[in-house]
């Protein structure tokens, strides 16, 4: 329930920034790298005042019991901080996608038709942790001509506040609207339930944040929203498979990272390859103390090549269907690729699937006939990244089908509007 109060600043918050969203998506490219430059020169010359901030933070993090973890996420280190600046110079470097043509042609009756890339209008965004979020997320909304209201984890409250004002001061010196970056400044977690019910004020909705944050916002918006939920990702060794490549991509797609969105959850495995690949591919996996949950075959052929079979343990339907982010990996033998399809229909998650193989019939089929985000030949699923695709940052990943898929950066932020060019052309 939202409380009156609330209810009221966040009114204030999405007419002011519906206002400055005409004024973000006129400005010029040079006007927005200004900004962003602005930005990354008041966040050097205040690392000491930021970092004071944060300190609030951190103590208020240890005394509710986080763990390290926990608090080192939340910490801002002189390198976290260059690693800001040095984000936003970068995406200051990008292409500006806003006022882009494209598909212009002449038609019969003369006009000329075509589309131009265009600012979503007011991006909302929903995080958790992380205060370097506020700087990616203002940085990409503010490059792509949109206006955006950021409402941070409580646990950061105070580090958020201080990057607000100085994100407001860089765009007041390059000729901005302070309002096209605004920090919702509460920590009620009843701003949120706000957020995502103002339709008339938010174009879209972006949630960062772990999956019980995306589920309520995906069950209770009113407000589009671009997300993935799970990243319940595959590799699939065909029968036509390199040995030798298979076990550099399994292994990589699980071990290179454990918790990000892209790291392989189950590896499918054609049945006729098993005793070329599980029986070394396993043993790496042993090494760097990952916990196999296995099919039964999988478990007879691991048997076979000496694993003990109190180091492997049964897989169930729940496994299959399980994001771990953690040194855990199912892994099931099939009997072709339409088997493998077949289980990645049913238990992924639309996000990221890779098959590895020689044979380019094979490759094609599945790069077809999986649907998914992203879908890989013969590379590993950590690739699925804004930066790896060249698009410079990433606001985040999504298996939506509606606008954007994948990847989210610039491009994602904005949408396309149809143009015609005419001379006094007329209907006849």
């Amino acid at each position: 329930m939202t409380t009156p109060n609330v209810q009221s600043m966040m009114t204030e918050l999405g007419q002011a920034a519906r206002e400055a969203g005409r004024r973000m998506a006129a400005a010029s490219t040079a006007q927005k790298n200004q900004a962003l430059r602005a930005l990354a020169q008041a966040i050097e010359s205040s690392t000491a005042a930021l970092q004071q901030a944060n300190q609030q933070d951190l103590q208020a993090a240890r005394a509710a019991g986080h763990d390290e973890a926990f608090v080192d996420r939340l910490a801002l280190s002189d390198k976290a901080i260059a690693t800001m600046v040095a984000g936003l110079h970068q995406i200051a470097s990008l292409a500006d996608p806003v006022g882009e043509m494209s598909n212009l042609r002449v038609q019969p009756s003369g006009i000329q038709v075509g589309q131009m890339r265009v600012p979503l209008g007011v991006i909302g965004i929903i995080y958790e942790s992380r205060p370097n979020v506020t700087i990616d997320a203002a940085a990409l909304c503010l490059k792509s001509g949109n206006a955006t209201v950021l409402r941070g984890g409580s646990e950061a409250f105070h580090s958020n506040q201080f990057l607000a004002g100085l994100i407001g001061q860089a765009l007041v010196q390059a000729g901005l609207p302070q309002a096209g970056v605004q920090v919702v400044p509460t920590a009620d977690r009843a701003a949120v339930g706000a957020m995502i019910t103002m339709p008339q004020f938010i174009d879209v909705i972006v949630p960062r944040g772990g999956k019980s944050l995306v589920e309520r916002i995906t069950n209770e918006a009113t407000v589009p929203v671009i997300k993935h939920l799970d990243g319940i990702c595959h590799v699939y060794i065909d029968a036509d498979a390199c040995p030798q490549k298979a076990i550099r991509i399994a292994d990589n797609a699980k071990t290179q990272r454990y918790a990000p969105c892209n790291t392989m959850e189950t590896l499918l495995v054609d049945r006729s390859m098993a005793q070329q690949v599980l029986p070394d591919l396993c043993k790496i996996y042993q090494t760097k103390g990952v916990e196999l949950r296995v099919c039964d075959q999988t478990r007879a052929v691991l048997a076979a090549n000496g694993f003990k079979d109190q180091d492997l343990v049964t897989a169930t339907e729940e496994d299959w269907r399980t994001e771990y982010l953690a040194p855990i990996l199912s892994i099931r033998l099939v009997d072709g690729v339409d088997q493998a399809m077949d289980h990645i229909a049913r238990y992924g998650s639309a996000h990221t699937d890779s098959i590895v193989t020689q044979n380019h019939s094979t490759a094609m089929r599945f790069l077809r006939e999986v649907d998914s985000a992203s879908v890989m030949i013969n590379a590993s699923t950590r690739f699925a990244d804004g930066f790896e695709y060249g698009l410079g940052a990433e606001i985040g990943i999504s298996t939506n089908k509606l606008h954007a898929r994948g990847p989210v950066g610039l491009e994602g932020l904005t949408t396309l509007k149809w143009v015609v060019f005419g001379d006094g052309h007329i209907r006849s």
